[in-house]
């Protein structure tokens, strides 16, 4: 896809046809196009870090191309306390690239424990509440493969089935709401590249480095299996080999259901 075909029908300003003349931002925004399958509107959780600024300049120019309207949220957790100063940052940083956004505020009074846990529920929660408003079924996440690798080991951790060790997709549904992750294959080094060279900013939360939070200790755990040969192409291969037998185990149980119910 050149910039010309990218421009015939659609009002692409200067700054965007500007970065998109990059060679690697082409090229990953065409990885980002081929994955990310949507035809409705849509609503993306911006949370300032390098993935989430990566996701929100490669779905504004999606939805240039694509006639989409989104709409951009930050939430702030309020569990520091500079935490709206960074929101209103991330804001300000954003709408330079002609994409308007909105804070979301958690109230709830934080918690002493599962911290993490009680952030992404409030997160949701926050989000799930929008789409309702707007009648918007489609909600984007930054996810991307590390995320993948450190879900499957949390779940192994905590003993989950095949269904939870596998449970981190392209496209999953809570509450009627499809949740995408159009960067669940890419690199995180990538993600950093789009963001500095679009934004010169990302924010790097403190929490990413505090072992007493689980994820980060698996985050280690998996920096130690690199030095000793993790492949992440062949990882990716096996996580997707196992959604496989999932959605293979999965057939059949239902299938048999069908037969076999007595009505």
């Amino acid at each position: 896809m050149s910039l010309k075909n990218l421009s015939v029908k659609n009002k692409i300003p200067n700054k965007y046809k500007v970065i998109f003349s990059n060679k690697k931002v082409n090229q990953i925004y065409k990885k980002f196009e081929n994955s990310f399958k949507i035809n409705e509107n849509f609503i993306v959780a911006v949370s300032g870090g390098a993935d989430s600024l990566a996701l929100a300049f490669l779905t504004k120019l999606f939805s240039f191309k694509n006639n989409f309207n989104p709409k951009y949220y930050i939430v702030d957790h309020k569990l520091r306390k500079d935490s709206f100063d960074e929101a209103l940052k991330v804001k300000k940083i954003l709408r330079s690239l002609n994409i308007s956004s909105q804070i979301l505020t958690v109230r709830d009074k934080k918690p002493q424990n599962s911290i993490q846990s009680f952030a992404r529920k409030k997160r949701y929660n926050l989000l799930f509440h929008e789409c309702k408003k707007f009648k918007i079924n489609n909600l984007v996440l930054g996810h991307h493969m590390d995320d993948l690798f450190e879900n499957f080991f949390l779940r192994m951790v905590r003993g989950s089935g095949l269904k939870g060790l596998v449970s981190l997709g392209e496209k999953t549904q809570i509450k009627s709401v499809n949740l995408f992750r159009p960067l669940i294959k890419f690199d995180k080094k990538d993600l950093i590249f789009i963001s500095n060279f679009v934004f010169n900013f990302y924010v790097d939360d403190p929490s990413n480095y505090d072992t007493k939070f689980d994820r980060i200790k698996i985050r280690s755990f998996i920096k130690q299996l690199k030095m000793i040969g993790l492949n992440k192409r062949k990882f990716q291969l096996t996580i997707e080999n196992l959604k496989r037998s999932d959605q293979t185990i999965r057939f059949y149980v239902e299938k048999n259901k069908r037969i076999n119910s007595i009505m």
